[in-house]
């Protein structure tokens, strides 16, 4: 995998994963994620089909026709496609999001100047903002961060990732949307809960 298809079939494949936002587990995402940044499509190829079958994660028609169209050229199991069920359409997620820390920290929040001031000055960053997700009615909360880009959305995923990381997050939930992309319901209403990470920067809608 190369050249024009290679880059092409890496933004398709970052695409499923994002319509998968909030439906698959921060623990299989983010791998996922980290893989394709680093232009593995064949790694989550044989994988991703096999966790949407062990999670009972189902998938729309037009998630099926990516699924087809970039894991199956990529070495996917074909039968393993073909098993994992159909819904006309995604429910809503069992998530609440809200702009306010969960630790009320008075002191600032570190993670967000560390990611801020990486994002600053970047002229394919369009937005950059930051919320806070729980599981709906309990559980701990997660930081969401939400970036929009022009350039290359599955490398920024990555980068961004290993920040997180490195910041101590096991876990890190990154969704780096392209421009234009259209937004699944996830999406909006992180996108709606969220405060600026980078000032100055406006949500493309």
């Amino acid at each position: 995998m190369s050249g024009t298809s290679g880059a092409a079939q890496i933004a398709e494949a970052h695409e499923l994963l994002l319509r998968l936002a909030g439906r698959l587990d921060d623990r299989h995402l983010w791998r996922y994620r980290d893989w394709l940044a680093a232009g593995a499509v064949d790694a989550v190829a044989r994988v991703l089909p096999l966790t949407l079958l062990r999670e009972r994660v189902s998938i729309t028609p037009d998630e099926s026709r990516l699924v087809g169209a970039v894991l199956l050229p990529a070495g996917a199991d074909a039968e393993r496609l073909n098993a994992i069920p159909w819904v006309d359409e995604i429910s809503e997620t069992d998530y609440t999001f809200s702009a306010e820390s969960p630790d009320r920290v008075n002191l600032g929040d570190s993670t967000a100047v560390v990611l801020g001031a990486i994002l600053r000055g970047r002229p394919e960053v369009v937005a950059a903002r930051t919320t806070w997700r729980r599981v709906r009615g309990a559980g701990s909360a997660a930081r969401v961060v939400l970036v929009t880009t022009t350039g290359d959305a599955a490398r920024l995923t990555g980068e961004l990732q290993r920040v997180l990381r490195a910041l101590g997050t096991a876990e890190p939930v990154v969704e780096v949307l392209p421009a234009g992309f259209e937004s699944t319901e996830y999406h909006r209403a992180a996108l709606a809960a969220a405060e600026p990470l980078v000032e100055g920067h406006l949500v493309a809608s």
